[in-house]
């Protein structure tokens, strides 16, 4: 049985995928729609629990989540944008620290989560995970600045803003090769992704 570790999984997956047509999160990559396999890969990330904040395909995204058994916090200010679901995750949370994933990057390893969860445990109070140099997701902030996010947090940014200006905060974590931050907004990113599967269902990650 796993350790608690006192860190909370937030899964963004209230937009309604606009540039995808709708119906994004449920658009099958392989067998499984893009959700699960987010789902999937949290399965065994050292999480205490995973939260999943829906909006738009709110009442079909809680059926998933109930196969995963996870919870779900309904966002009904998300076109309001991603900030939004942000701060209602966070709201929902009950662990010191909180890991923000997004619900269309499905090649996000379990072990990039571990490496965030690791920073924290080492003092870290917000931890990046990078790829190539460049952040992107997931990010974990600790749970001291939850309320600089309920203060500066707004629109469709996230917290890249936040970041740029509170560069103390940040703590960068490499993840070439234990995840691949390539997200779904459109059918073609779709496309590409189910190209990149090999013969046997596996990805080549970045920096892999």
């Amino acid at each position: 049985m796993r350790r608690p570790s006192g860190v909370s999984a937030i899964v963004l997956a209230a937009g309604g995928g606009s540039r995808f047509g709708g119906g994004k999160l449920l658009a099958k990559l392989g067998v499984q729609p893009i959700i699960e396999s987010v789902l999937d890969n949290l399965r065994d990330a050292p999480v205490d629990e995973v939260i999943v904040v829906v909006g738009a395909d709110a009442e079909r995204l809680r059926e998933v989540c109930e196969r995963f058994e996870v919870s779900t916090v309904d966002n009904e200010e998300w076109e309001r944008g991603q900030s939004t679901s942000v701060l209602a995750g966070l709201r929902a949370c009950g662990g010191e620290a909180a890991v923000v994933l997004l619900g269309d990057q499905p090649l996000i390893g379990p072990e990039a989560v571990e490496r965030l969860v690791t920073a924290f445990a080492e003092g870290a109070q917000v931890a990046v995970a990078t790829y190539g140099g460049k952040r992107r997701n997931p990010v974990l902030f600790s749970r001291g600045v939850w309320p600089l996010l309920e203060t500066e947090l707004a629109g469709d940014e996230g917290a890249r803003s936040v970041l740029r200006r509170h560069p103390d905060l940040v703590v960068d974590v490499p993840c070439e090769g234990v995840g691949d931050p390539t997200d779904v907004d459109t059918r073609e990113d779709l496309r590409r992704l189910e190209e990149m599967r090999g013969p046997v269902g596996d990805y080549k990650m970045a920096g892999g």
